[in-house]
């Protein structure tokens, strides 16, 4: 690793090594090469004269770059895919006149765009998968323990740690329908030409228009796309980004708020988020265990989220059939949101896989919450069982809370209104009976059971759907 110049962030820490590979210059340039052999030898069956020698010429120099080489020629073209015809044709003297032939530089460089948008969205796809995974084996397992919701993060209804659970997954849920609908919809730019009109491959194949679009068939088959764009200008519809990136963005924003949850128990000290033996919290705070993963998740997501605007303004300013206003941007947002999104999802399932949960503080917090809650329902069945006066033992529980308020809020004392109701006779209640009336699972209506029909119902067909793509272990690197 070089330390004398600037390395992004994202390749040094945060992205996998499979999704730093895609977006490699290796996995670019040599796609490069493999869409000049597919309009070859579209080319050749279409009955141009292109020889098979030339053809086997170009395939087995399509991994031998030579980068230097390439560098030489674009410092003196100021022309990155020119520079690449000629580093190529080089390697191969006998083919070097008919590669890229009558193409437009955008025939490579968007072509290969959308290839590595594809092989990157199944990356993505593969993480949300094993995340949808993790959270479902999550929820089975804490489907029934209640714990308190919060609405505006105060104290309302309980719900179970499960349920809570599954409105993460459905998140993603939502996320990964996104991602197949822009997967499936996919599409290569084709060999349009300079200005989308196909006018130098009508020139090749003396004007017959069928076999312009013939080969505009048969490199798409070759390079495993089944479709093209139907119309361009010399480039595919920058749209096409911003509607990728869309996904990513949402992706983000499902972990963020995942992240947030996290961070929000972890200071309830309901959770705690994976914690190595020798990890330090915090350089002079020794005790300290952050939640600097889901931390993580936030900042990263933030910064997939504001990028998704970089495609947004790109696609709106592009100018009649081509500018170039879009070339450096492109180079950085839509790789650089795969590589952020890909550390989001790895650091997702890894706190998921590893959260520590805390039954104990849990049903600390809910006992201290849960006497308010229950009083509605001391009050019906005292009328009901008890034959006591509504409007009496309404008031009598409503000078009993504000007084327990009181004494919580102004001195930090215990919740003992349910030792109050008790020992007021007007109540005419037993421990016992207010152990029952107080049974938290009373109060968490139907969380289990949404719990367990949602992960069956929902998530398992999905993940037996895709069983071989689960079980993928997540990548923390610091």
């Amino acid at each position: 690793m070089r330390t004398d110049i600037y390395q992004s962030p994202l390749c040094e820490r945060y992205a996998s090594k499979e999704m730093q590979s895609i977006f490699s210059n290796d996995r670019k340039f040599s796609t490069w090469r493999k869409l000049w052999v597919a309009l070859a030898e579209s080319e050749k069956e279409l009955g141009l004269p292109i020889s098979d020698e030339q053809i086997e010429e170009m395939k087995a120099q399509i991994d031998n770059i030579d980068y230097e080489k390439a560098r030489q020629y674009e410092n003196e073209l100021r022309h990155d895919v020119m520079a690449h015809v000629h580093t190529f044709g080089d390697a191969c003297p006998e083919a070097a006149g008919i590669i890229h032939l009558g193409a437009t530089s955008c025939y490579v460089g968007d072509n290969t765009d959308i290839i590595l948008m594809q092989s990157a969205l199944l990356q993505i796809r593969n993480l949300l998968l094993n995340a949808i995974e993790a959270l479902s084996e999550f929820a089975m397992e804490y489907k029934a323990l209640p714990t308190l919701a919060y609405t505006h993060f105060q104290a309302a209804q309980p719900t179970t740690v499960g349920k809570r659970a599954c409105l993460w997954m459905n998140d993603l849920l939502f996320d990964i329908e996104q991602l197949d609908f822009q997967l499936n919809n996919l599409k290569l730019l084709g060999c349009k030409g300079t200005t989308g009109t196909g006018a130098s491959f009508l020139e090749l194949f003396d004007g017959e228009e069928t076999k312009v679009e013939q080969l505009e068939q048969k490199i798409a088959e070759k390079i495993g796309f089944s479709k093209c764009q139907s119309v361009s200008g010399q480039t595919y519809t920058r749209k096409a980004d911003f509607a990728v990136l869309q996904v990513l963005s949402g992706i983000a924003q499902s972990a963020s708020k995942f992240s947030s949850d996290i961070r929000l128990l972890s200071h309830l000290k309901e959770v705690d988020e994976p914690f190595e033996e020798k990890q330090i919290g915090s350089s002079a705070m020794a005790y300290k265990r952050n939640p600097m993963r889901s931390e993580r998740i936030a900042s990263l997501a933030r910064f997939v989220i504001c990028d998704l605007q970089n495609t947004a303004i790109t696609a709106a300013s592009q100018w009649f059939e081509r500018t170039l206003d879009d070339s450096a941007n492109k180079r950085l947002a839509v790789p650089e949101a795969f590589l952020a999104t890909d550390a989001i999802l790895n650091l997702y399932i890894n706190v998921i896989r590893g959260l520590k949960v805390y039954p104990a503080v849990i049903k600390k917090h809910l006992d201290a919450e849960l006497p308010f809650m229950a009083t509605e329902n001391i009050l019906m069945y005292c009328v009901k069982t008890k034959d006591g006066d509504r409007q009496e033992l309404h008031e009598a529980i409503r000078k009993h809370s504000i007084m327990v308020a009181e004494q919580v809020k102004l001195y930090g004392n215990e919740n003992d209104l349910i030792e109050r109701i008790k020992n007021d006779d007007s109540f005419g209640l037993s421990a016992m009976e207010l152990e029952v009336l107080l049974d938290p699972v009373k109060f968490t209506g139907m969380a289990e059971y949404q719990c367990e029909k949602f992960v069956t119902e929902t998530v398992k067909p999905l993940l037996e759907k895709n069983k071989q793509r689960v079980n993928v272990e997540a990548q923390v690197n610091v």
